[in-house]
């Protein structure tokens, strides 16, 4: 049997979801968008498994996170919901609730937190509550792994014995009332036709909802008898559809909650929340604490945690290297074939490998952050800001990752609640300057800047950020139309992270990124090895001067005479950037016959002060490394998608060096 869990954002969905799968867990995406599933079999029973949709609010369908919620339940058909409630916040948790069960499929309801509400001296009647709503309501703790087994009983048997549920009338009498029970009947043989409850359909009608309308397939005479009796509710009710649906709704809730729960006094943890909350969303004092608490997870990421664990993992890389190396030159293996493994295969593998530890770390502590709670006030306060370049505040994390590596940043985008703010963010990413550039910038500045390197290092992120904000709005206004979704969020109190949840979700990072991110890096490490090894005729080339890379670099060459980059070996630098960024470097380095640490001395055969910034603006706003374009061909679940993006960024990087180098040459 296959179980949907169901819920709202902040509930405990993922934490109740560990519980009842442990690690039996796989990860994917819903057919069709790039909304994260994840599905479990549950502990203890083989056929039986639960897929975690989305945290959602209602089934308005106004997000993609709704729609493939709603489109999950209609057509996969689950053999029962399992609705998870936070207990301590019930009357706006039930809210979703109302609307699961008037699709009328088996749904059991899991209160969630209960051990917060008897501990604030509240109480919940669960069996009068499960009467009130006509199915059954087991109470929780997730995180205290308290009921959970009652409830993988409760949800079998409520599947096996189809108990629909019984409650689907949620107001007698009243104007909400006639019309949903008009449009019902009218459309009761499309609903039966088509396998829909026909009071869900009935409401979903009167939101508005064109999906639905064309499940149904409705002629044009009864859309237009619905919509007269949509006018007349309005008319009768003095509310407009959506508030005359609300007030129905919070209605049977209150009355509900009346007869069944005593609510608790103000939490501990709520007042704690509170007071927390005056210093980290406060006017003056949220934005410097939250950069702060970002610079403190990026420097240990990539300057202390993240970089030591890297650091051993390349010695480690570069040891089984050194030993792979001198074990193939004892066995006398072909020259070629030794090149293809040490620089193809171990070289790619190497440069994979060692992002790992960065990754794994950052989203350690961004699980952490988020367990917390504090990552809902960060949207919060950011929204705002963002809203004014046609994005929400959910899209700050993801561009703030970018910071350190684009992989994990677009990866972040999942979180976004609409397919619209998602691409837009995707295509923000790669103008924040990643730490992969660093190198680079270290070396130009060093070489042509050294008395104004800190202030050339800070002028290259804060332009980058304005050519992002820039290609925000003029894609949102032309490209991404539309406004960015309502922002809608509740702030949790603060708690500790789930253990568990944090390593489950380190592990799934990590064992997506090797998946699919390390294939296409090795590939394009060979790719590379190959052009840089021969030449047209298949020969072997020492330096890279006669190889099909030169060959192709020199083809290109006129592409960048016009940012004062004629060089072939410049050229050759930045393709083999897209392999990964730091290659520019070493690239530079072969091919000026000098080792990484005399190179900034012999920059300037190649380079002057003018040209090297042209340069260095280029490598700041071109596309991405190959794992980053591979990370986009996935989220955007197309290669010409990536590629236009690759184009476009190119494009952008081109134009923007270009008048650098021309405004410069004017000084």
């Amino acid at each position: 049997m296959v179980f949907a869990l169901v819920g709202n954002q902040n509930c405990g969905k993922t934490t109740l979801f560990n519980q009842l799968t442990g690690s039996n867990q796989h990860v994917g995406n819903f057919p069709g968008v790039t909304v994260e599933s994840k599905s479990g079999v549950i502990r203890g029973r083989k056929n039986d498994s639960v897929v975690d949709l989305p945290g959602i609010y209602s089934l308005r369908t106004y997000t993609q996170e709704e729609t493939v919620t709603r489109d999950f339940i209609l057509k996969e058909k689950p053999d029962a919901i399992l609705n998870i409630v936070d207990a301590t916040n019930i009357e706006r948790n039930l809210y979703l609730s109302l609307q699961l069960l008037s699709m009328r499929v088996p749904t059991v309801i899991a209160l969630n937190m209960m051990d917060e509400v008897r501990g604030n001296g509240g109480s919940i009647d669960s069996e009068g509550l499960s009467r009130e709503l006509g199915v059954p309501v087991v109470p929780i703790s997730a995180a205290k792994n308290e009921g959970v087994d009652d409830l993988i009983a409760v949800l079998i048997r409520t599947a096996e014995k189809k108990d629909l549920p019984k409650v689907e009338d949620f107001c007698r009498v009243g104007p909400v009332h006639r019309c949903i029970h008009s449009v019902s009947i009218l459309i009761e043989d499309h609903a039966e036709r088509a396998g829909v409850s026909s009071r869900f359909a009935a409401t979903k009608l009167i939101e508005g909802d064109e999906a639905i309308a064309e499940r149904l397939s409705l002629d044009q005479n009864e859309i237009e008898t619905v919509e007269h009796a949509v006018l007349e509710m309005e008319r009768e009710g003095g509310l407009d559809w959506m508030a005359a649906l609300a007030e129905m709704r919070y209605d049977f809730i209150e009355r509900a909650c009346e007869r069944t729960v005593k609510k608790p006094g103000e939490s501990r943890e709520h007042k704690i929340s509170a007071r927390i909350d005056r210093v980290l969303t406060g006017k003056y004092t949220a934005l410097p604490i939250f950069f702060s608490v970002m610079l403190l997870v990026f420097w240990l990421t990539f300057g202390v945690v993240g970089a030591f664990l890297s650091d051993l993992l390349t010695g480690g890389i570069e040891a089984l290297t050194d030993l792979c190396d001198g074990a193939l030159t004892s066995y006398g293996l072909n020259p070629v074939f030794h090149s293809l493994i040490i620089r193809g295969v171990f070289a790619g593998v190497g440069s994979v490998l060692s992002f790992l530890p960065l990754i794994v770390v950052l989203f350690f502590f961004l699980s952490v952050l988020e367990d917390t709670g504090y990552m809902a006030r960060v949207a919060f306060v950011t929204d705002r800001l963002l809203r004014k370049i046609g994005l929400s505040g959910r899209s700050i994390v993801p561009m703030l990752i970018g910071f350190g590596c684009s992989v994990p940043a677009v990866m972040a985008t999942r979180t976004l609640s609409s397919e619209r703010d998602r691409r837009l963010s995707v295509m923000l990413i790669p103008f924040m300057s990643c730490s992969a550039k660093l190198p680079i910038y270290s070396l130009f500045t060093m070489a042509f800047f050294p008395d104004h390197a800190p202030l050339v290092m800070l002028g290259l992120y804060l332009f980058g950020i304005l050519v992002g904000i820039l290609v925000a709005r003029i894609s949102g206004a032309f490209v991404f139309k539309g406004k960015p979704t309502p922002f809608v969020m509740e702030l949790p109190n603060y708690r500790l992270p789930s253990p568990k949840s944090v390593l489950l979700l380190m592990w799934e990072k990590a064992k997506d990124f090797l998946k699919k991110a390390f294939t296409v890096i090795l590939a394009a490490s060979v790719v590379i090895w190959f052009l840089q090894t021969f030449d047209a005729r298949l020969n072997v080339v020492e330096g890279g001067e006669g190889s099909l890379l030169a060959l192709v670099s020199r083809f290109l060459s006129p592409i960048f005479a016009p940012l004062g980059l004629p060089d072939w070996r410049i050229s050759t630098a930045l393709i083999t950037g897209f392999t990964a960024k730091e290659t520019v470097v070493s690239t530079l380095s072969v091919l000026l016959g000098t080792t990484a640490s005399e190179l900034s001395g012999v920059l300037g055969t190649l380079f002057t002060p003018v040209t090297a910034m042209s340069f260095l603006v280029f490598t700041l706003l071109y596309t991405p490394c190959v794992a980053a374009i591979a990370t986009l061909r996935r989220e955007f679940r197309s290669r010409f998608a990536a590629f236009g993006v690759v184009l476009f960024q190119c494009a952008i990087a081109w134009v923007c060096a270009f008048l650098v180098y021309r405004v410069a040459l004017l000084f």
